[in-house]
């Protein structure tokens, strides 16, 4: 990930925005704010916070970029600069991504080599 460009003020409402979105989803789908955050939601929670999500974007001239972890099967966020096309946040961080990757491949070579 790259930064350099993005002012402290713009990083500060997107990681304002992401808690507060994080909020919202949990209000809409009557979840505790202690409730674990890998539970499903609905069509309608997750439409409305990608709706205000681009809102907050657009308006730090940026925009989502939504990335493929080929070794994962899973997407993954960035938020891009518009004049810089710079990454400006991945949300989960690659790095931790590829982290997680590594040690699944590392656990199944281990899980095999055991048996």
């Amino acid at each position: 990930m790259t930064g350099g460009t993005i002012g402290v003020n713009t990083q500060q409402k997107v990681n304002n925005f992401m808690n507060q979105l994080i909020h919202n989803v949990r209000v809409e789908e009557k979840q505790p704010e202690s409730a674990p955050l890998d539970k499903p939601v609905s069509e309608k929670s997750l439409q409305n916070a990608l709706n205000g999500m681009k809102d907050v974007v657009s308006s730090a001239n940026t925009h989502l970029k939504f990335e493929y972890h080929d070794r994962l099967n899973e997407y993954y966020v960035t938020i891009v600069d518009d004049i810089t096309q710079e990454v400006v946040k991945e949300i989960p961080a690659k790095k931790f991504l590829d982290m997680h990757a590594d040690m699944a491949e590392f656990m199944g070579l281990l899980v095999d080599k055991k048996a």
